[in-house]
């Protein structure tokens, strides 16, 4: 250690006797080369609801410049643009992202969005030889698409003196993602195009604060935002320990995993009836036994216990010892013990052999390891094969940045940060802002991650006017946070999507 701390002085000194020496010499320091996008274009063509649609595909890298004009990072994107368009002002625009925060934006783009997707098992494991179909539910019949990487994944990286840090934050990620939408849109001529926002989980508190930002900052209108299974709000959507809330706003889809699963006595046909009715119970009576925490009697507190148990179908003694809040990643491992598996996290429907069968809490996600191959296979044969960029890249499908965020966020006209993040306020800004703005939530009934009922609250908890309210449309599909995995919510999803976009 001794040495290497010497060694290191040395260097240090020497370094800077040899730059004097230079400065001495009148020798100029060579300066580093400036990065410079990058791009791949090919043509394709696709077949979308008995048409042939041709386009164009641009995958690549632009350099986000900060507000003196030295290069920032280099931001990786796709786009597909309709062929043969007169007048761009005629042709929306869609800029599309997973969450995380630290995810690529392979699952949207392989899964729904694009004119290739994967195929996989439907709620199962899908293993190799992994292929790939042309993309008929593709939305690029309605708009183009831009598909983008957040600093810290895919292509997307930090360059010269930036840090990580500068990118990986609620505010930092929010004002990096609208700068790049704004420099897209200035150097490809959109800003008269109608644009919309998608994002999924994580991505949803990314675009709530995105569409205020990009309003407020760069004076650019959308006309929707999409959100896919969001996560708005920190405080409503972890159910840890002295959190009564988030436990009320998991519990339909607590029960609807054990109606999936054939987990509950006298199974009712209807999910969506179900769903319902455990809606009612958890807010008029297992809301209110939970408001009473210690002071809940014997009786009522053994009334909801019998309740809960016929809904989740899990023991009374379970519930009982849980003190009647049980987290889903508990739940996700209790469910199905006696049959030796696991639920899933993001998509309850599927299962994986449990690894401890003592063990309180899920050991890990089975729908991601179902599917995690397909993609990340899929997804680098097309980009280096067919779109024909990136084989000398490395493409981060994970950036693992979720403990390195910076989640203090101040709400609109707030120098100060909330005590968790919660975009909801910037959402509500630019909804007021923009009263035209129309807004669309895709949610999963057996999505673990973001449960719908916390959807349903957190959008019917906007400060906006019940006019505004009008402007919002929520869609429920009978499958889980990526609910396209499920070919029937495949099919609805790109009816949903192009029906509110054909609406405007």
């Amino acid at each position: 250690m001794r040495t290497k701390l010497l060694l290191i002085f040395f260097l240090t000194i020497f370094s800077g006797v040899v730059f004097s020496q230079d400065e001495k010499n009148g020798e100029a320091k060579p300066e580093a080369e400036e990065p410079k996008a990058e791009s791949s274009i090919t043509s394709h063509q696709v077949r979308i609801d008995g048409n042939t649609v041709r386009y164009t595909a641009v995958a690549g890298t632009m350099i986000l410049k900060d507000d003196d004009g030295d290069p920032l990072a280099t931001f990786g994107y796709t786009a597909y643009l309709k062929d043969g368009v007169a007048d761009l002002a005629d042709r929306p625009i869609m800029f599309a992202y997973n969450g995380g925060p630290g995810s690529s934006s392979i699952w949207l783009h392989m899964g729904v969005l694009g004119p290739v997707i994967v195929t996989t098992e439907d709620a199962g494991f899908t293993g190799p030889p992994f292929k790939r179909v042309a993309n008929e539910y593709s939305i690029i019949d309605r708009t183009d698409l831009v598909m983008i990487d957040p600093v810290g994944t895919g292509y997307s990286k930090p360059i010269g003196d930036a840090k990580g840090e500068k990118f990986w934050g609620v505010d930092a990620d929010i004002k990096t993602v609208s700068d790049f939408i704004e420099q897209y849109v200035t150097e490809n001529s959109r800003w008269r195009s109608p644009k919309y926002l998608l994002g999924e989980s994580y991505g949803g508190m990314r675009s709530a604060g995105v569409i205020n930002y990009v309003q407020s900052k760069h004076g650019m209108a959308f006309d929707g935002v999409i959100l896919v299974s969001p996560f708005l709000n920190f405080a409503v959507g972890v159910d840890g320990a002295g959190e009564d809330l988030p436990h009320i706003l998991y519990l339909p889809t607590l029960a609807a995993t054990a109606w999936y699963h054939d987990a509950i006595a006298n199974k009712p046909a209807d999910l969506a009836e179900f769903h319902e009715e455990v809606k009612q119970f958890a807010v008029d009576v297992y809301g209110p036994a939970l408001m009473k925490g210690n002071r809940l009697g014997t009786d009522q507190r053994q009334a909801v216990i019998a309740r809960m148990s016929r809904y989740l179908g899990v023991s009374e003694d379970y519930i009982d010892r849980a003190n009647l809040r049980i987290s889903h990643q508990q739940f996700a491992q209790e469910l199905l013990r006696n049959r030796k598996l696991t639920a899933g996290r993001i998509d309850s429907r599927f299962t994986g052999n449990s690894l401890n069968l003592l063990g309180e809490e899920m050991d890990y996600d089975p729908m991601f390891t179902s599917v995690r191959p397909a993609f990340i296979s899929n997804f680098l044969d097309y980009y280096h094969n067919d779109l024909k960029f990136g084989r000398d890249k490395d493409y981060k499908v994970s950036g693992r940045l979720f403990m390195k965020w910076d989640w203090a966020h101040s709400e609109p006209g707030s120098n100060f940060p909330m005590p968790s993040p919660n975009t909801m306020p910037d959402l509500s800004r630019a909804m007021n802002d923009n009263p035209e703005l129309r807004v669309l939530v895709q949610q999963g009934y057996y999505d673990l991650a973001t449960p719908a009922f916390a959807t349903e609250y957190m959008i019917d908890h906007l400060a906006i006017s019940a006019e505004q309210q009008e402007n919002i449309t929520i869609e429920m599909y009978e499958s889980g946070h990526m609910m396209y995995l499920h070919p029937p919510s495949l099919v609805k999803y790109k009816k949903d999507l192009a029906d509110f976009i054909d609406s405007d």
